[in-house]
């Protein structure tokens, strides 16, 4: 049985300037997962540097409010709304809130430095 607590997770600044904690990646835990599991915060006031990854990712937003921005699209995200990003797709995320804006990135197949680019 594996069981990870997130404060147990070291915490990093990733490319895309986000907070993150990576909670599994099959390189890095004895699973059979394709995916890797995040959980991402943006603060308040800040926003998240435009990026694409090749792979497919969701956001699902565990709290505060923000904008979600893919390619030329925006919408409005709270807590309960999954994300779907398609892969290649430029995207990042505003958070319009006063406290943190936090949530979980599932990233298929799991992410790999080589497969993101960072366009600003």
């Amino acid at each position: 049985m594996l069981i990870k607590h997130l404060s147990a997770c070291p915490e990093f600044i990733a490319g895309d300037k986000t907070l993150l904690r990576e909670l599994l990646h099959p390189a890095n835990d004895k699973t059979a997962i394709r995916y890797s599991l995040a959980h991402s915060i943006v603060k308040a006031g800040n926003s998240s540097v435009a990026h694409s990854l090749k792979t497919t990712e969701v956001y699902y937003i565990l709290e505060g409010t923000g904008i979600m921005h893919i390619n030329d699209e925006t919408a409005a995200v709270a807590p309960g709304d999954a994300v779907y990003i398609p892969p290649n797709a430029v995207q990042y995320i505003e958070n319009t809130g006063t406290g943190d804006l936090k949530f979980l990135c599932v990233v298929d197949p799991a992410w790999r430095k080589e497969d993101e680019n960072i366009t600003q």
